[in-house]
């Protein structure tokens, strides 16, 4: 079955930088596009950065641009974001998604708290 893991959230100051990683199994990771999103509280659930199967083609959400990378291994099954320059509004539950077909797969989330 499709799982998809997230891991590396946790607690940083302004400033600093976290990496995420999702690790996904039960499809072929190489053929498919992977998503970020993340969801503060109170707020809805936002895509944050997109990358393509193939060719690595990236796009992000305006507020993380810059700061922001999104990349892949498919050799690992693995998709990360780094996180550089964090912000305290940056504070959210990220997840990894694939849609394969019709629907869509979602991992549990990690937690990235930005504070002082």
């Amino acid at each position: 079955q499709v799982q998809l893991v997230e891991s590396g959230g946790g607690l940083v100051q302004p400033g600093g930088s976290l990496r995420l990683s999702c690790a996904a199994s039960g499809f072929t990771f190489s053929s498919y596009a992977m998503r970020w999103y993340r969801q503060a509280p109170g707020k809805e659930r936002e895509l944050v950065a997109h990358i393509r199967a193939a060719g690595g083609i990236t796009s992000y959400a305006d507020s993380v641009k810059g700061r922001f990378t999104i990349s892949r291994d498919n050799a690992k099954n693995t998709v990360y974001l780094q996180m550089n320059g964090l912000k305290p509004e940056d504070t959210a539950v990220y997840y990894c998604k694939v849609k394969l077909g019709l629907v869509d797969y979602w991992g549990q989330g990690t937690q990235v708290t930005v504070s002082s």
